[in-house]
């Protein structure tokens, strides 16, 4: 018998190369925009129909392994004759969300799909208990995940602490309509936490699809940008700022930590730009504190003491002319 083939990667919009994560987004897409209970236009049913087909076949690593097996010259549409040796499958729908639920009822699946896999998922019943026949099922969907900024202080990630944040939120009322509300959360800033990184908020996304749970909420930290102090990773970096005299004869100076300044001791002869490592000064414990040298030059000297540094010169000078003449 002959069938049209059906090419269930132009049906999800994907590559043939696509990953099970990628087609899993791509059919989660297109579930919430054609599934029936959402969508009254008159072509939106069989649209489902072939988008839980197509996710059915490639999300089942040996399934898709056998449809492509057929080859990538196939055009939607031609006609096709299965070659002999393909085995059935039970037919299974998961969502990709939690939830699954079995077809029933003629005309649910293409010949194309029985023809390669067998009719043998007929007959059960959904997961609300409906059995086959009925053309509608019960289905539901968690809410769409949400993400949102957040900016704290460098403060608030060295030592963690906890933010209220207000959020603009759509909520449905007892008469069904959905209504725009502000909403006042807490979100708890974990000890060391990244610049970039994400912090999830469970069950604080969109509403689920009847009676599905709510996604999930998620914040992308950005760490404000600090007076005393640059952020590298987990590294914190700071400006350590001598004198020429103390750079030239060293000592000990004050460096500034996240928790106070600390003493530190610089060799004699220390160079610009030169840095100084104070260990587990960073975040979390984890990361390292860096001192970096800027050598200051003043600008206010007194004439005695522009005086000294004049007579320094002179001296450098001639200490090597004399070498020079030796």
């Amino acid at each position: 018998m002959s069938v049209k083939f059906e090419d269930y990667y132009q049906v999800l919009g994907v590559q043939r190369d696509a990953t099970a994560k990628e087609i899993q987004a791509a059919f989660r897409k297109l579930a919430r925009k054609y599934h029936p209970d959402v969508n009254k236009e008159p072509e939106a049913e069989q649209k489902f129909k072939k988008i839980n087909e197509a996710y059915e076949v490639l999300k089942d690593p040996d399934k898709r392994e056998k449809y492509d097996q057929l080859g990538a010259n196939w055009k939607s549409g031609q006609d096709f004759t299965a070659p002999p040796g393909w085995e059935g499958f039970n037919m299974h729908y998961d969502t990709g969300g939690g939830q699954s639920f079995h077809f029933g009822g003629e005309g649910d699946f293409s010949d194309f799909f029985e023809m390669l896999f067998g009719s043998q998922g007929r007959g059960f019943s959904d997961f609300s208990g409906q059995q086959r026949g009925s053309r509608r099922q019960s289905w539901s969907q968690k809410g769409q995940d949400r993400e949102s900024e957040l900016q704290i202080t460098l403060e608030d990630a060295y030592f963690g602490t906890t933010k209220t944040v207000a959020l603009q939120v759509s909520e449905e009322q007892p008469d069904g309509r959905m209504k725009s509300m502000r909403k006042e959360i807490q979100v708890k800033i974990p000890k060391g936490v990244k610049d970039g990184s994400r912090i999830r908020l469970k069950g604080q996304g969109g509403p689920g699809f009847n009676g599905g749970p709510p996604g999930d909420l998620y914040f992308k930290i950005n760490i404000a940008p600090h007076a005393v102090f640059s952020l590298e990773g987990t590294d914190l970096k700071t400006t350590i700022s001598l004198t020429p005299w103390e750079a030239i004869l060293g000592g000990k100076v004050r460096v500034p930590t996240m928790e106070g300044a600390v003493q530190i001791t610089v060799p004699a002869g220390t160079q610009n730009n030169q840095r100084f490592r104070l260990k587990g000064k960073g975040l979390a414990g984890k990361g390292d504190l860096y001192g970096v040298v800027q050598i200051k030059i003043p600008t206010d000297l007194s004439q005695e003491e522009l005086e000294l540094v004049k007579k320094l010169d002179q001296f450098k000078k001639d200490s090597g002319q004399e070498q020079g003449g030796s």
